[in-house]
């Protein structure tokens, strides 16, 4: 599986963004390769902004037919229409997320550095494990998810797992051949041309 094929793109929104801009920047983005899906991770808990958010990405991610999920907010999935949602807190709330949201939904868990909260979400019903951060980060207690994780994870469990948090050009090479998906944010967000650092990241898969 992860072992011959190139891993896919999720993207990741910046926690803040203009809706003037920000849309375009994600279509230019989305139309220069190929991604597989894309979270809306917004910092604001103000759920009329999140509502308008939503409602502008998902108009660029559904004309794409990429699929959109939210951070954490289970419970506005089907009223924004979204494809599902990545929940940060392990396994605790997939199952109720699955319930609420029924079968056909995407459920993805972060796991931080934990292989048990990995499996655990699995076996809880999650779509898919992100591990993370990968690279040296100044958030959380700055324990990383380093390779052996991925390398077990990859040998030894069906479910897609995810790379994410500091990704550079050197993580990348080394996690392509055992890791299912790369989740790219702030890496190219932070970039004046998005695009250019997306490609720098891609072409590093090997």
């Amino acid at each position: 599986m992860a072992e011959t094929e190139q891993p896919q793109i999720y993207l990741i929104t910046p926690p803040e963004f203009e809706l003037s801009r920000f849309p375009d920047r994600l279509a230019r983005v989305l139309d220069s390769q190929e991604v597989a899906c894309v979270r809306l991770a917004l910092a604001s808990r103000d759920e009329d902004r999140i509502a308008r958010a939503a409602d502008a990405c998902r108009e660029v991610t559904h004309a794409r037919d990429i699929a959109l999920v939210i951070d954490t907010h289970v419970m506005m999935v089907e009223r924004l229409g979204l494809d599902g949602v990545h929940l940060i807190d392990g396994a605790r709330t997939v199952r109720f997320a699955r319930k609420e949201l029924g079968d056909d939904a995407i459920i993805g868990s972060y796991c931080g550095t934990s292989r048990h909260d990995g499996i655990s979400a699995g076996e809880a019903g999650a779509d898919y494990i992100s591990f993370g951060p990968v690279g040296a980060s100044s958030l959380g207690d700055g324990s990383r998810a380093g390779g052996d994780l991925f390398d077990w994870w990859s040998q030894m469990i069906e479910l897609p797992v995810v790379a994410e948090g500091a990704l550079d050009e050197i993580t990348v090479a080394q996690l392509a051949p055992i890791t299912d998906f790369f989740a790219f944010g702030e890496e190219i967000w932070q970039q004046d041309d998005p695009v250019a650092a997306l490609a720098r990241l891609v072409a590093a898969m090997g």
